[in-house]
């Protein structure tokens, strides 16, 4: 956490970024990039704005309920909740121009009737508590804390150009401070406010940012060289490039999604990572699917999903209409799940994933598609808690197809 407040042009451009998101609708990364383009900013200093921008859209109705003001209201307000942020956190108030300000004695009032509410403290809707609850039990409050904190930063070792220890050599010769990561051989955690995309390491294709948890879903494929392998939902392929690297280069990878824009971006890393196996397709229709029906010995389906695993990365998703899109997305992973797994063949297997911590996303569509499905038979599945491993949430299940039909 930060130990001196804020500067007053750091402030505003934390509210600029606050209110692309919350009254725009910008997803964070985009507003990111958008307030951030042609500043000149240390890297230090922009990574403090991320840090105060992030925690407060981690608990941002915790912050509103502090200062007394509405998300709604806050490209108006948005000083107001800077500066119960630098009081919530003991540091001097930002010098900010025209700033609202926080009555003390209301503020402390406040501060004292939100600590005996645990979801409130937390900054967790009500929509999400209800329904983290209902899904995990027993194990939701633990879940629900641990989505409140900060993420980790986490790389990993692109092992078509070296080895962990030989990337953590490099980096330390650049003055980015890392610790590999228990259980997780290809990571490394960034311990350092290091302007990572700079580095020649990383122009050079030694590493990706992944997060430690989503490698556990690519190392689940275990992709070996020489197999055809599909990563049918590859997105900008932080997933695919890491089983390019299970299969030294050698087979066929095919990077499939419906953006084409996505496929671009993959192209352009998958060169910078000397992932030269690697193919894109573009998915115009069903036909796509059908043209390819028992020819994979692996398929990866990493299908859309609520993100609910990744809410300390991606906070903005908890104050955006994913109640509402929940019920269309489990749709879409049921669909995704019956079409795309035609694609494995006998003996071949599938791997189904989200970064959701939620059954109905992940074990309940599982069952539900085996049930409908015994010519697959589940090997294993994993659900990888926020709380109990310090990574983003994951589940992943491999599948084998035992007969055609």
């Amino acid at each position: 956490m930060l130990t001196y407040p804020l500067s007053g042009s750091s402030s505003e451009l934390v509210i600029n970024v606050l209110t692309m998101v919350l009254t725009e609708g910008k997803p964070l990364d985009r507003a990111y990039s958008h307030n951030f383009s042609g500043m000149q900013y240390p890297p230090a200093e922009l990574a403090r704005i991320t840090l105060v921008t992030g925690d407060i859209l981690r608990r941002l109705n915790l912050y509103c309920y502090l200062v007394d003001i509405k998300v709604e209201d806050i490209e108006r307000t948005g000083s107001k909740l800077l500066n119960g942020w630098h009081l919530f956190h003991d540091l001097d108030l930002p010098k900010m121009e025209y700033a609202l300000q926080v009555d003390s004695a209301q503020f402390a009032e406040r501060l004292e009737l939100a600590k005996a509410q645990p979801a409130l403290w937390d900054g967790c809707p009500e929509w999400l508590d209800e329904l983290g609850s209902a899904q995990l039990g027993e194990k939701w409050p633990a879940e629900r804390a641990a989505l409140a904190k900060a993420p980790k930063r986490y790389i990993r070792a692109n092992s078509l150009k070296g080895t962990r220890e030989e990337l953590k050599q490099r980096l330390t010769k650049e003055l980015v401070a890392t610790a590999e990561v228990e259980g997780v051989e290809s990571a490394l955690e960034i311990r350092s406010d290091s302007a990572l995309f700079k580095t020649d390491a990383f122009k050079q294709g030694y590493f990706e940012q992944q997060d430690a948890g989503s490698q556990l879903v690519a190392a689940a494929v275990d992709a070996k060289p020489g197999m055809r392998v599909v990563d049918a939902c590859a997105g900008a392929g932080g997933k695919t490039l890491h089983i390019a690297a299970q299969m030294q280069g050698k087979g066929r990878l095919l990077a499939m999604d419906v953006e084409q824009w996505k496929l671009d971006n993959l192209k352009i890393r998958a060169r910078r990572a000397g992932a030269h196996n690697v193919e894109t397709r573009i998915i115009a229709s069903s036909k796509t699917i059908k043209r390819m029906k028992l020819t994979a010995d692996r398929v990866l389906l990493d299908v859309p999903c609520s993100g609910l695993g990744v809410l300390k990365r991606n906070p903005d998703s908890k104050w955006r209409d994913t109640p509402e899109r929940l019920p269309v997305l489990i749709e879409l992973q049921k669909d995704i799940l019956q079409s795309y797994s035609r694609m494995v063949k006998v003996g071949g297997i599938l791997v189904y994933a989200t970064c959701s911590i939620m059954p109905d996303e992940n074990r309940n569509q599982v069952d539900a598609f085996l049930a409908a499905n015994p010519h697959f038979t589940l090997l294993d599945d994993e659900l990888i808690l926020v709380a109990e491993h310090g990574f983003d949430g994951f589940y992943l299940a491999r599948m084998e197809r035992t007969s055609e039909v």
